[in-house]
């Protein structure tokens, strides 16, 4: 079967998979992002998305219809109900993306709404999931394609597949490998759409973890030399670092650690 979905993403995670659909001939009907800067709920000021991919110039190349979404200047997903009303899309794939998306949007489409988390759901939902796991020292993370409903990352699961953090493993790996595994069900999945299962999550499991910000990334000294080196490499390049404040006051990032 021939599917029909709209693309919704803001991230290098969300570039990479997208020109990889693009490439199996899986070309979305229209492409929606978010700009760099945008307004969010839990912050005050627009927060700088670090992670932020051009998806316009994709559609420009292939000629997909483009919009982009910010929650406070009338921008909504919302607003954009009628076009994707008019798409008659099967699907709509979240991937790299910082807005809930409407009950309202999810059912104008015949499958709803699918997102990939970059967890084993239900641990780890909400914000930063690989930056998390990494810090807290994890051994194994993975990713899940599930279907949205009105929660944080709650809704039935599609398939997961897990893979391993390595000692050395920075978030730069981690990420990598993230993005590989997710390829690999959107793959299995979209291949056999109709033959797919729903596994209703066991919600009173569910971890929600908050977002983070470049300030959360000071250095904490009260911890043991292991949750240090975790907290190093889980906020290396591409993010902003973990750092310390010299006497002058100047911000020092930490890039690499070893433990002896």
């Amino acid at each position: 079967m021939q599917i029909s979905y709209a693309f919704l993403g803001a991230t290098n995670y969300s570039k990479e998979l997208l020109l990889f659909l693009i490439e199996n001939n899986l070309i979305p009907k229209a492409i929606f992002s978010i700009p760099q800067e945008f307004n969010i709920s839990y912050s005050e000021k627009k927060v700088k998305n670090i992670n932020h991919a051009n998806l316009k110039a994709i559609a420009e190349k292939h000629s997909i219809p483009y919009y982009e979404i910010d929650s406070i200047e009338g921008k909504k997903t919302k607003d954009y109900e009628s076009i994707i009303k008019e798409l008659n899309l099967n699907l709509i794939l979240v991937l790299g993306w910082y807005y809930m998306v409407p009950k309202s949007t999810r059912a104008l489409t015949k499958y709803g709404a699918w997102g990939i988390h970059a967890s084993l759901l239900p641990k780890y939902a909400g914000g930063a999931p690989l930056n998390w796991a990494i810090i807290n020292g994890e051994k194994e993370t993975g990713v899940t394609l599930f279907r949205m409903e009105d929660g944080v990352d709650d809704g039935d699961i599609i398939a997961q597949k897990a893979f391993s953090i390595e000692q050395e493993d920075t978030i730069k790996e981690v990420y990598d490998k993230a993005t590989v595994v997710s390829k690999q069900i959107l793959t299995e999945v979209l291949s056999n759409i109709e033959s797919i299962k729903f596994t209703s999550q066991d919600k009173s499991k569910i971890e929600v973890f908050p977002q983070r910000s470049p300030k959360d990334g000071r250095i904490d000294f009260s911890k043991t030399a292991k949750e240090i080196y975790d907290f190093v490499r889980a906020q290396s390049s591409p993010y902003p670092g973990a750092f310390i404040k010299t006497k002058d006051g100047k911000k020092l990032i930490i890039e690499k650690a070893r433990v002896e």
